[in-house]
């Protein structure tokens, strides 16, 4: 790599850090924007600061959104009785995808894993049940991985919630365990949506 000028090493560098990108890959990706035209180059710098400048978590669901409310929260046409628990936006974004739930969100941001200091009180565990005492929540969908965190976190959430008159389920079988869900194919995640079942 020392055949590299230092501001292509600092690109590379910078590149690599991105989840899932080693560094032959940093390495081509570095090449290709050397390669593309300037304009390119300053489009792709632009979105990045511009993201970084406009996304904002949903101050109802914590998703992400360019606006104080996401486009879900704000879609009169969901069903707002039933809520589908996910620690991601990006569980969130595969459960969409996959075109089997019309409810709203609630993203956790993590789940519990006393092992790495992550307690309940780490996650966005009081705003939910502070959304499910307000009122109209008929159903809570516990849609966390099915690793030993997610069932673990699913099972604390359950039972803070069993006093309350609502109904909670747990996305069925169709799911891997130890699965993550956003690697989850779109036919698996509809099939897990559809055969939910009680806590």
């Amino acid at each position: 790599m020392n055949y590299y000028p230092p501001s292509i090493l600092k690109l590379i560098k910078s590149l690599s850090k991105l989840p899932g990108i080693g560094e032959k890959t940093a390495e081509r990706l570095a090449m290709h924007i050397l390669r593309a035209p300037r304009r390119e180059a300053e489009q792709l710098s632009k979105r990045i600061v511009e993201a970084k400048d406009t996304i904002r978590l949903c101050s109802i669901c914590f998703g992400l959104s360019d606006t104080d409310i996401c486009k879900i929260c704000s879609d009169q046409t969901r069903t707002s009785s039933i809520l589908c628990v996910v620690e991601q936006p990006a569980d969130m974004v595969a459960i969409e995808k996959s075109g089997a739930f019309t409810g709203l969100y609630h993203i956790l941001e993590g789940v519990l894993s006393p092992m790495d200091g992550i307690g309940p009180d780490n996650i966005r565990i009081k705003e939910l049940i502070s959304r499910i005492a307000n009122g109209g929540i008929k159903e809570v969908i516990l849609a966390t991985s099915t690793n030993l965190e997610g069932e673990t976190t699913a099972a604390y959430i359950a039972d803070r919630i069993e006093n309350y008159p609502i109904k909670v389920t747990r996305i069925a079988s169709g799911v891997p365990i130890g699965g993550d869900l956003k690697y989850v194919d779109q036919i698996t995640l509809k099939k897990a949506m559809e055969t939910r079942h009680a806590v």
